[in-house]
């Protein structure tokens, strides 16, 4: 395994905790952590719900997670690994509990989409409105696309694309094999590919 960069942060959090030193551990090094994943938590967060509401109460869901239990983490895995199977997991039982709360809104998704996503295109003030527009609009319809995938088609869609993480790295956050990150990804292309083509035609061609 490849060298983990937030090993020594880990290690000081467990020391302080095991030492009786919450509130040092919480104000230090796990603030540290926190504003390092922050917005990478709130990506996944908010492709796997699908809206900025869930994101963030997943969001805080994970970080209490993970406060709750860094003491407990063996760096059997990266800690980026575990930080992303929390957060994973956090938004799907999210969802599962609110599966009567309706999808964002347009408006809403195209505000949400946070730093570092797969979608984000040229800075609004470049553009004409015409053209924000239609760039909103496509945004919304891919996020809608992916929310009709399945639990498992959405969430290693959210890792590989968003998230950009490689096989590998899916495979160790998921516990699933290189051949099963694959499988489910060609399935993933299949799906999406079925929701976003008429979209995609409608777009460019007009």
């Amino acid at each position: 395994m490849k060298t983990d960069p937030d090993a020594d942060l880990v290690l000081s959090c467990q020391k302080a905790l095991k030492g009786g030193q919450v509130p040092t551990a919480l104000e230090g090094d796990f603030r540290v952590l926190y504003d390092r994943f922050k917005d990478r938590v709130y990506n996944v967060c908010f492709r796997t719900t699908g809206n900025g509401t869930d994101a963030l109460d997943a969001s805080q869901e994970t970080f209490g997670i993970l406060f709750r239990r860094i003491g407990e983490f063996r760096f059997q895995s990266r800690f980026s690994s575990w930080v992303y199977r929390i957060a994973v997991n956090a938004s799907i039982d999210l969802k599962r509990r609110s599966r009567t709360r309706r999808l964002a809104s347009l408006e809403s998704v195209s505000e949400e989409f946070g730093p570092g996503g797969q979608f984000e295109l040229r800075d609004e003030e470049m553009e004409m409105p015409s053209e924000s527009a239609s760039r909103k609009e496509l945004e919304a319809e891919i996020q809608k696309a992916i929310n009709r995938l399945s639990p498992k088609l959405r969430t290693i869609t959210v890792l590989r694309y968003p998230q950009q993480l490689s096989y590998e790295e899916i495979s160790e956050v998921l516990g699933i094999s290189l051949g099963t990150v694959k499988s489910r990804l060609s399935r993933a292309h299949e799906a999406l590919e079925r929701e976003l083509l008429p979209v995609l035609d409608k777009h460019y061609l007009g």
